[in-house]
């Protein structure tokens, strides 16, 4: 499949983690116990982008949250090699890192102070945060928006500073929800060839999307219909 090129400084390559997967997952949910996921079985190997397709509604961001940790499944599992990403508070492992379809960031504080909080959480000091931070912002063309509050800027510079901010801790998964939702091409061209570059240093990256250059960049594609898995086919712009 084409991959754009890409001009990403990332971690070197890596030994490989291991595959996350999700095996045999139902997901039932309120007093009916409505499915959200039926007998979901797959694997997201690392090295590889991987593109998840379907229909609003049809359980792509709930399968990237029982993948990574922030939903326990009803039944089934999920697991990174070999260990459960389900660590019974919600909170993902510190292998695991997301970019929300909601950006998930924090109005109040600047966009480098958004992007740096994702370092210092895992026990970075501030001063190595914020040097991590502004050259995370400056891979998705958006480091002189540092000091702008993020209740500030518009929906596509919000999406490519919550993208820095789930690149900047190297993890060694990525589960993103439709990280080009707001992005013109170029912008999602510059998006596709970071991704790439997470997977080319060893990580699993598993994009959530609608859009039809997203799926064809990918070496990976899974498609989910009313929570199940379904043959997946070229999607048309």
């Amino acid at each position: 499949m084409s991959r754009p090129a890409s001009g990403a400084v990332s971690p070197p390559a890596r030994p490989p983690v291991g595959p996350l997967e999700v095996r045999d997952v139902s997901l039932a949910v309120g007093p009916e116990r409505r499915l959200l996921l039926d007998r979901v079985d797959v694997t997201f190997p690392p090295g590889r982008l991987t593109a998840l397709s379907g229909p609003s509604g049809s359980g792509k961001t709930t399968l990237l949250s029982v993948a990574g940790g922030l939903l326990a499944p009803s039944e089934g599992t999920a697991t990174l090699a070999g260990s459960p990403t389900w660590r019974g508070s919600g909170d993902p492992r510190p292998e695991v890192a997301f970019v929300l379809q909601v950006y998930g960031l924090v109005p109040v504080l600047s966009a480098r102070e958004n992007v740096s909080v994702a370092l210092r959480a895992r026990g970075v000091r501030a001063a190595e945060a914020d040097e991590r931070a502004e050259a995370a912002l400056a891979r998705f063309h958006v480091a002189d928006l540092g000091d702008r509050q993020v209740e500030e800027l518009s929906g596509g510079q919000m999406q490519r500073v919550a993208l820095a901010r789930g690149l900047v801790v190297g993890a060694d998964v990525l589960l993103a929800d439709e990280p080009t939702s707001e992005l013109d091409e170029g912008n999602r061209g510059l998006v596709l060839a970071e991704l790439r570059a997470e997977a080319d240093r060893g990580a699993v990256v598993v994009v959530a999307t609608h859009d039809p250059a997203v799926v064809a960049a990918c070496d990976d594609h899974h498609a989910l219909d009313e929570g199940r898995l379904v043959p997946a086919r070229p999607l048309v712009g």
